[in-house]
């Protein structure tokens, strides 16, 4: 039952880029948490306790808010729905919303109870103690009442993530307001619960308790034959829940996803190496709630957010995962070079992802000679990748003459992607490459040092978009057609 789903890296350049157009809501209990960080010398004298000498000090955003603020790094709109106190707590929390980019106009500041705090003290690396400042009484209904009917008065979002964490704000009224919303959009509604009675979030898109949570759900712990009584549990979950999906994290061991419209499958955990644990569930369920608002199937989906997981248990304390990092665990190998126009479209997202800048050159190249050899090692040194677009045998005869080109596309292309230099070759027919430099828009044109840049085709296109072209002297005397004539003379 084990998933092997492979994605591509096209379609998954295709999600990242999608994410940027997202706007989701996440609705919950928000948390503060701060982290102070020292180093332990010795033992009070007072009581068997370290004494920790204090250092830096940093905070991050818990909860809900932890999973609005994955998503938003993930370049997503983010309005975030919860409640903190008066306090100066609350204040630290709004600031660091603004710092993430995550839109808390909705978060109700309530003067009768404190903002969700957490605490940790650190030495050496190691949790030495945790403070907790919180009150779980629930709230007045009204608080969440209007937040519902404020939601109902919103633009549709894209999706709906509900992160409870039983502090007493999301009462069973306040998720059924909340749900029928995300169904009056028809939306993907996520909920990542804490209680036992999972007939709260009734009406939900996906659920995704861990294994430990499922097990205080069922009132027993899950027998050794994990997968067969996961399945067995899944059936009665889905139809008392009433909801289409059931994804249950299992820690090490990946996760398990059970659906009223597949046959379930579990997918083995992508992690390398655990720093701490801390939020990777809060990870999981962004990342499975942006990429199914992207149009991403359950399969696909799940996937991302295993890899978004892999990512966040490898840093310490409560990290978000950077696009560019998700980008980099679906990245294609090196051996394939040659690519079509689409798929060097998304290649070209996935190195812009990771902030490398990109050169392209274009040309016959046709019988390779320690000219072009030398300007595509040069060309390279412009930037982070290069591209060589080279013409197809039907443009070079159009070019050069019915007695060119003297070697077929194929093999000049596999020719030059056999390079170190080069990074990616591509077939185009036009007898310009105008439209695939509109398609690719490199930062970085580069041609031989006999063009002046006024006859470089594309060179105003470049400047548009904040491009520039470099002209690379030539090697002298070296051309294929000074080669063609020098092997011609020989031959009579």
């Amino acid at each position: 039952m084990t998933d092997s789903v492979t994605l591509s890296h096209g379609s998954v350049a295709r999600l990242l880029e999608r994410f940027r157009e997202l706007r989701i809501v996440v609705v919950g209990d928000v948390m503060l948490d701060e982290y102070f960080l020292g180093s332990v010398e010795r033992a009070s004298p007072e009581a068997p306790v370290p004494v920790v000498k204090m250092g830096a000090e940093s905070r991050g955003l818990g909860g809900a808010a932890n999973v609005a603020s994955v998503a938003a790094a993930l370049g997503s709109e983010v309005e975030l729905m919860g409640v903190v106190g008066d306090d100066g707590a609350g204040d630290r929390f709004l600031a660091e919303c603004e710092l993430a980019g995550i839109d808390a106009t909705n978060v109700a500041r309530v003067a009768d109870r404190p903002t969700t705090r957490k605490l940790r003290i650190l030495a050496q690396h190691q949790q030495v103690v945790r403070l907790d400042w919180e009150d779980s009484r629930p709230l007045p209904e009204s608080v969440g009442a209007a937040m519902v009917e404020k939601l109902r008065a919103s633009e549709p979002a894209d999706a709906v993530v509900i992160s409870d964490y039983s502090k007493g704000f999301l009462s069973p009224p306040i998720l059924e307001g909340l749900i029928a919303v995300g169904r009056d959009w028809g939306v993907p509604i996520l909920v990542d619960p804490k209680s036992s009675d999972l007939t709260r979030y009734k009406g939900a898109s996906v659920l995704k308790p861990n294994i430990h949570e499922l097990e205080v759900v069922i009132g027993r712990r899950l027998r050794d034959d994990l997968e067969a009584d996961l399945a067995e549990v899944s059936e009665s979950v889905l139809a008392s829940a009433e909801v289409e999906t059931l994804i249950v994290t299992l820690g090490e061991k990946g996760m398990a996803v059970f659906s009223r419209e597949a046959e379930p499958f579990f997918v083995p955990t992508s992690v390398r190496e655990v720093f701490d644990v801390s939020g990777a569930g809060d990870t999981v369920i962004a990342a499975l709630a942006l990429s199914l608002a992207a149009g991403a199937g359950l399969r696909e989906a799940v996937h991302v957010a295993n890899q978004a997981a892999g990512i966040a248990v490898g840093k310490s304390g409560v990290a978000v995962v950077e696009p560019k990092e998700l980008a980099s665990r679906f990245a294609p190998g090196g051996a394939d070079k040659i690519l079509s126009r689409e798929d060097l479209v998304h290649r070209v997202a996935w190195w812009r992802m990771q902030d490398q800048q990109v050169v392209l050159t274009n040309g016959c190249f046709d019988l390779l000679h320690v000219g072009h050899v030398h300007l595509l090692r040069e060309a390279a040194q412009q930037g982070d990748v290069l591209i060589v677009a080279i013409n197809s045998d039907d443009s070079v005869r159009r070019l050069k003459g019915g007695n060119r080109p003297l070697i077929a596309a194929d093999e000049r292309a596999a020719l030059l992607a056999a390079l170190n230099s080069v990074d990616a070759v591509v077939v185009f027919d036009e007898d310009t490459p105008r439209e695939l430099l509109e398609e690719v828009r490199p930062d970085i044109l580069v041609k031989g040092g006999d063009y002046r840049e006024d006859q470089v085709v594309g060179r105003r296109m470049i400047a548009d978009w904040g491009g520039s072209v470099v002209l690379i002297p030539l090697v002298p005397d070296r051309s294929t057609s000074g080669l063609v004539e020098r092997i011609r003379s020989m031959d009579s």
